[in-house]
């Protein structure tokens, strides 16, 4: 759960790394929390609220797909190859799914923090 709330105060930050725990701890917690909102929007028939979810885990999301990308390497735009339908989306996994890259222009690799 940390790295969710993490994630959304962090909400605007573009720079910097996330490791794969992170990035993945994330979108565990977005499909949970998705599926909660889909269910209460249901019992209250309020539609609304799954827009409303969307809309506020937007930009948390693209800043957190932004920084995974950045610890394995590539820069943060590489997210609209997600664009090309199946292949695109296919490749988009393939870079998530890396492991960190060792220090690069975005920063020290997280991973050797802990290993200090």
């Amino acid at each position: 759960m940390d790295y969710f709330t993490d994630t959304l105060k962090n909400f605007a930050e573009f720079s910097g790394r996330a490791t794969r725990k992170q990035y993945w701890m994330f979108y565990l917690f977005y499909i949970i929390f998705a599926f909660v909102t889909g269910i209460v929007a249901g019992i209250f028939n309020a539609d609304w609220l799954i827009s409303v979810y969307v809309l506020v885990i937007f930009i948390p999301n693209i800043s957190i797909t932004a920084r995974r990308l950045h610890d394995t390497g590539r820069s943060g735009w590489w997210q609209l190859i997600g664009i090309i339908p199946l292949i695109g989306w296919i490749i988009l996994i393939y870079f998530l799914v890396l492991d960190s890259d060792d220090d690069n222009k975005w920063g020290r690799n997280p991973k050797a923090e802990f290993n200090v």
